[in-house]
């Protein structure tokens, strides 16, 4: 396809239009108005290769952002790339791996990640989250309890553990004192850029090259390191 076809097909509006998931401080930084991170990067750089305006909007939950690519509202998102999400929406690879983490009070007998899929045991969740439907597709025993953030949930309910995402979870544990995080994570998320299904298969395999060479050639790492954040890019 010529740039001109892509971007006919990736952004027929003739602007691309990316959702920014604020919800997810390792990607996303800033404010609605102003947001930085990764994931505005990158939604800058596809603009950029397409040859198009880029149009950013802003939400504050990954069920939010699926919901706006699934919807067509918007012609790019940033999100884990989970089978529950892959039925409606196409995935590039990943572009960065996070990991979602338990944590528990200090007091708490629970001593490993494998030892919290227990009859009564209660996990406080963000609901729509990449690690809810992780846990959701995964846990035998536990339950989850789905909040606006695990951590408050955890917090307002008194569970018996916290999960999220590896790096505020351990920043939270750390400013609180009296809770510890679990190890080992209990699952890697998979971070990819997702675009509707209705895309033809032409378009998505271009976006899945530009997204790999963004990542090949260093883009996504210095990113990262200019936004602060030292998650994983995959090799």
């Amino acid at each position: 396809m010529s740039r001109a076809a892509e971007a006919a097909v990736l952004a027929p509006t003739g602007a691309l239009r990316a959702v920014i998931n604020l919800g997810n401080p390792v990607l996303a930084q800033g404010t609605a108005s102003a947001p930085t991170g990764v994931t505005v990067d990158l939604a800058r750089a596809l603009a950029d290769h397409l040859g198009t305006f880029i149009e950013l909007s802003c939400v504050d939950a990954a069920r939010d952002a699926f919901a706006a690519v699934r919807d067509g509202q918007a012609d790019v998102g940033f999100l884990a790339a989970e089978p529950q999400r892959a039925e409606h929406v196409a995935f590039t690879d990943p572009y960065v791996l996070i990991e979602g983490v338990f944590a528990v009070p200090a007091s708490s007998p629970l001593r490993s990640a494998a030892e919290v899929d227990a009859p009564g045991v209660r996990i406080g969740v963000k609901e729509g989250s990449a690690y809810d439907l992780s846990l959701t597709r995964t846990l035998r025993h536990a339950q989850l309890v789905r909040g606006a953030e695990g951590t408050a949930v955890f917090e307002a309910e008194g569970l018996d553990v916290a999960a999220g995402i590896r790096q505020p979870v351990t920043r939270w544990a750390e400013d609180r004192g009296d809770v510890r995080v679990l190890e080992p994570r209990f699952t890697e998320i998979r971070q990819a850029v997702a675009t509707g299904r209705d895309r033809s298969p032409d378009a998505v395999s271009w976006l899945r090259d530009a997204v790999a060479d963004l990542v090949r050639t260093g883009f996504v790492a210095d990113s990262l390191a200019a936004s602060g954040q030292d998650a994983t890019v995959p090799s």
